[in-house]
């Protein structure tokens, strides 16, 4: 309830002149889309641990919420390899491809100087980009009595949500595999209600 009434506050601010929302710099969502980039290639290499450090803290804090606990969220993830190994499922890549979206995010305050006085501006404090990903897994196939393993490939198309404090090129992420717009704008209320997320898809893809 109090970071609600501090949102609203902030809100009534006014915004310090070119720092209405705007699209993030390229060299913004160049770093966001590499660090989307090196967590998938950790992730295929084994490393899931990651995509669990490097979650964004708030959205933790509510999967941990559901799931009874810090603890509780880190067995189920860890468990997660192991259960793609038992049903015969490989992830072999994990990149990001497609074009990225970036808005402003998280409203703070600054103190500016104007006209000799010191005037309290509310601004943006960080980077939201959306990039979207494609991912392949090779699930094998049930053989038939004496037969060879068949594998097949699913590619599913989706997309993580990157965010850093600006200047910092500090990245966390949210998978974007159930995501939905209200959710992101319960942790970012002033992203846009009309806002769109990229497609997630899945289709059988050549054998590999």
């Amino acid at each position: 309830m109090r970071a609600f009434f501090f949102s609203a506050l902030i809100c009534l601010l006014p915004v310090t002149k070119g720092h209405a929302q705007q699209a993030a710099p390229i060299e913004v969502t160049d770093a966001a889309v590499a660090a989307v980039k090196v967590l998938g290639e950790q992730v295929v290499l084994g490393r899931h641990d990651i995509a669990f450090q490097r979650m964004y803290p708030e959205a933790k804090e509510r999967a941990a919420k559901q799931a009874g606990g810090i603890d509780k969220l880190e067995a189920q993830l860890a468990k997660v390899p192991q259960m793609m190994a038992q049903q015969g499922v490989q992830l072999i890549s994990f990149k990001p491809q497609g074009v990225p979206t970036s808005y402003e995010v998280q409203m703070g305050k600054e103190v500016v100087n104007e006209n000799g006085k010191q005037v309290e501006k509310a601004i943006y404090k960080k980077w939201l980009v959306l990039i979207p990903t494609v991912t392949e897994y090779r699930i094998a196939a049930p053989a038939e009595k004496g037969g060879v393993p068949k594998f097949a490939v699913i590619q599913t198309t989706g997309f993580q949500a990157a965010i850093s404090e600006k200047g910092k090129n500090d990245w966390t992420f949210i998978d974007g595999a159930s995501l939905t717009v209200a959710e992101l704008r319960r942790l970012f209320i002033t992203l846009p209600e009309n806002m769109q997320l990229p497609p997630i898809k899945r289709k059988q893809v050549e054998g590999k």
